[in-house]
């Protein structure tokens, strides 16, 4: 069971190329597609959610031809997109029990029984009889996973989905994720570097309509090792330094701009080599984008 993209192109008619020659074979388990706002992935999503036609390219999943068979398609597919809306005066209950109908599970013991084991799994089981306007943005997620896992899709999309939540509500979030990825295809698409280094197997990074790298976020660490650099800099300073060398992000600590390079080798004694993370991974690919652009 794996999706397959080959060649996926989609322009709209304002002349914005959202997605240019997507090739990528995403296999079972959670895979991460990070990029900047911009980049496609929600254009990306709603293509392979039968949302919207591309224009060339084939996309295949576990036999289907998405392009062709959207109603097969659509039989195994989860989908959360980014703007989840609710009906802010309907519980949990009913609202997930109308959607399971919409489903086709039309047998009343077995829908009810679906309805338990989903609220039941996303931990919102006591909050059933609550309106779901009263839902922190957290519970609504997850009310969000319950209505994707309607049906037992084999394919589940899930757009920016802990964007605005806090810290203890996107753990919650990541454990479900992880549990839900075990022996489907989840495809995860976040603008958040950490969601996808603690989540992905497998990931790709998009910017301006392209995939600009993919691969296990282990082995793309790895391929930096010993080429990235810091130091702690002025303002006047880096704007010296990136005459010379590749700056690839400044972050800022305890109120000071510490500034990652991007070099072969050590630029000047007063840099120190830093073990990459997955941030520098992503931030010298859209680095790397931006110079090719």
């Amino acid at each position: 069971m794996e999706l397959k993209l080959d060649g996926v192109t989609k322009t709209y008619p304002n002349g914005v190329k959202a997605l240019q020659n997507i090739t990528l074979t995403i296999p079972r388990g959670m895979f991460g597609l990070l990029g900047p706002n911009g980049a496609g992935k929600s254009s990306l999503m709603r293509s392979l959610a039968t949302l919207q036609e591309v224009d060339s390219g084939t996309m295949t999943f576990d036999g289907i031809d998405i392009r062709r068979e959207k109603d097969r398609l659509r039989e195994v597919l989860g989908f959360l997109p980014q703007d989840f809306g609710v009906y802010p005066k309907v519980s949990a209950w009913d609202m997930l029990d109308h959607l399971a109908q919409l489903k086709g599970l039309s047998k009343r013991a077995e829908r009810h029984d679906a309805v338990k084991a989903l609220l039941t799994r996303t931990n919102l089981w006591d909050q059933r009889d609550r309106r779901l306007g009263g839902y922190s943005g957290g519970m609504k997620q997850r009310f969000g996973i319950a209505q994707a896992l309607l049906g037992n899709p084999k394919l589940i999309i899930v757009d920016e989905p802990t964007a605005g939540l806090d810290p203890a509500e996107r753990f919650r979030f990541h454990n479900l994720l992880a549990d839900i990825s075990e022996g489907v295809v989840v495809l995860l698409s976040t603008h958040i570097v950490g969601d996808v280094a603690d989540l992905c197997q497998n990931m790709a990074i998009m910017a301006q309509g392209k995939v600009v790298t993919s691969g296990h976020p282990l082995e793309l660490m790895k391929s930096l090792s010993g080429r990235i650099w810091k130091k702690f800099v002025t303002t006047a300073e880096l704007e010296t330094l990136s005459k010379s060398l590749t700056i690839i992000a400044v972050r800022r600590v305890a109120g000071q701009q510490l500034a990652h390079v991007l070099a072969d080798s050590q630029p000047d004694s007063t840099f120190e080599p830093v073990s990459p993370d997955l941030e520098d991974v992503y931030f010298q690919a859209l680095t790397t984008a931006q110079k090719a652009a």
